[in-house]
């Protein structure tokens, strides 16, 4: 897989928003609004609810990247345009595209809302501008579920190469190197998370894949184990340690088999030992492979019998 996504997105423009009058209005609005649409907020420096929108409306505009741009308009200072307008009460926004007014909405708003009324603009005028970094996320979950490792470990290391505090890839990163046999180095990336960051959901799966790794290639010889299993099907510890090494070894239905039948033989023996290690397994595989489906099955139809 070589077509990764461009990190390399556009920056905001500087000219983002500004503040316009009735004298350039012309120009701030009705003309660049030929090319991008042009969020109009009417505001007053009186009017509590503006101070509370103005800010959410410049935050979702730069979000934006360059799809729409924000201009204000002080009511007191531009009356007559005001006026023209109809604005009869603060905070008032237009949304202007092609040089007319196509949207609007009264009052302080929610941010959700405004980001849907931004959206529905730039969409609606082919403006809306790709998330880069999040559709390179989302190819690189992808791999890493379908276990396509190095293609996984590509993309994230991409994502962290532009974004280093961006904890979940740094997490994929790390799973996509344990996948890949490449221990030390998830070690080495793993640790490099601050203390405060390592509660993140990807950086503890990452932590417990690398542990379920680091189990399974201290195993040892996995014919001796077979063996041990086989001159006593009750030797839990050897059968728990021959599975941590079958799955290490890809073998994860043979692995799932054996937990399984340990726990048919003695579900409570060391503290449920083969049941937890059963969720391990499968906190590290994909959730939807059939294997994963049917060792859930498994586990189920032996806890509850």
């Amino acid at each position: 897989m070589d077509n990764y996504p461009t990190l390399n997105g556009d920056a905001a423009p500087s000219d983002l928003i500004k503040d316009s009058s009735i004298d350039t209005f012309q120009q701030d609005v009705l003309d660049e609004s030929m090319t991008t649409p042009v969020v109009v907020d009417f505001w007053a420096t009186w009017c509590g609810p503006c101070k509370q929108l103005t800010p959410v409306l410049e935050k979702v505009v730069k979000e934006a990247k360059g799809a729409v741009k924000l201009v204000k308009i002080d009511i007191d200072q531009n009356q007559a345009l005001a006026q023209q307008m109809r604005v009869q009460s603060v905070p008032t926004v237009y949304a202007f595209s092609n040089g007319r007014p196509v949207d609007a909405f009264q009052g302080a708003q929610p941010e959700s809302q405004i980001k849907a009324f931004v959206d529905k603009l730039s969409e609606t005028a082919g403006t809306a501008k790709s998330d880069p970094l999040a559709e390179a996320m989302e190819q690189a979950k992808q791999a890493l579920t379908s276990e396509d490792y190095e293609s996984a470990a590509a993309i994230f290391g991409q994502v962290v190469s532009h974004a280093p505090e961006n904890y979940d890839a740094v997490g994929g990163l790390a799973r996509a190197l344990i996948g890949m046999g490449h221990l030390d180095e998830a070690s080495d990336v793993i640790l490099q998370v601050p203390e405060e960051n390592t509660d993140n959901p990807e950086i503890m799966a990452a932590k417990a894949a690398l542990d379920l790794a680091n189990q399974s290639a201290a195993v040892g010889d996995l014919d001796e184990l077979k063996s041990a299993v086989s001159e006593n099907s009750g030797n839990h510890q050897a059968r728990l340690d021959l599975a941590v090494g079958l799955f290490g070894a890809g073998q994860r239905e043979e692995a799932i088999d054996h937990l399984v039948e340990s726990m048919k033989i003695d579900k409570s023996w060391n503290e449920e030992a083969a049941r937890k290690q059963l969720i391990q397994f499968f906190d590290n595989m994909n959730p939807t492979d059939e294997t994963t489906i049917a060792g859930r099955r498994k586990m189920s139809a032996v806890l509850f019998s």
